[in-house]
């Protein structure tokens, strides 16, 4: 099924990052206005066998400026930047790491490095496959589902993924978007912090 997902990543990917040009432009723009700059996130993320990549992403947040009280994410997280994430506009930029082969369409979502260490030996399968825009987990409740959950859909997607599958989480994802479902954990603004499995092991590249 690789050769097969990589093709439809790409029939799918470079039409909708050219057809999204000039809305991404329009939302660089207001980035730039609202938040200053960058207009782009850029952050090392582990991918497929933990091999890291730069994944890249519309700014959601002030920067970091203890002086005026902008330190956690609910601090620096702004209506603007809520509404860019809950209509998932601040992702339009992630199309150019489909393109790259950096990511796919379907797959579990790409984590901070640092948990790399966190996860248990079958929480570790994840990194299996390339990591997705939308995945299992994400059309299942994106960050309002716990970790555990989070994590075990990651690793059954990797177990039972199919091309079907797939545009069936595709079709679900656009549902899930239009009606901003899971936008935040309960009581967070963003998803917790990953603290780790028990029997966490290390994930090398």
């Amino acid at each position: 099924m690789t050769d097969g997902k990589r093709l439809i990543d790409l029939v799918v990917s470079v039409p909708a990052l050219v057809l999204s040009l000039p809305v991404q432009a329009a939302v660089a723009v207001a980035v730039r206005r609202k938040l200053g700059s960058p207009v782009l996130f850029s952050q090392e993320r582990p991918g497929l066998g933990g091999r890291m990549f730069v994944m890249r992403k519309f700014r959601t947040m002030m920067a970091t400026d203890p002086r005026k009280g902008l330190v956690t994410d609910a601090d620096r997280l702004t209506p603007f930047g809520i509404f860019l994430r809950s209509t998932s506009l601040d992702e339009l930029p992630t199309l150019w790491n489909i393109v790259r082969g950096d990511m796919s369409l379907v797959g579990p979502r790409p984590l901070l490095v640092q948990y790399l260490g966190r996860y248990s030996p079958e929480q570790a399968r994840r990194h299996q496959v390339r990591p997705g825009l939308t995945g299992l987990a994400q059309v299942s409740g994106r960050n309002a589902v716990g970790w555990e959950q989070r994590l075990a859909l990651d690793v059954e997607y990797v177990d039972n993924h199919t091309m079907r599958g797939d545009l069936a989480i595709i079709g679900r994802t656009v549902a899930a978007v239009l009606r901003r479902d899971g936008i935040a954990a309960e009581g967070d603004v963003t998803m917790p912090e990953f603290m780790g499995a028990p029997d966490a092991t290390e994930v090398r590249p």
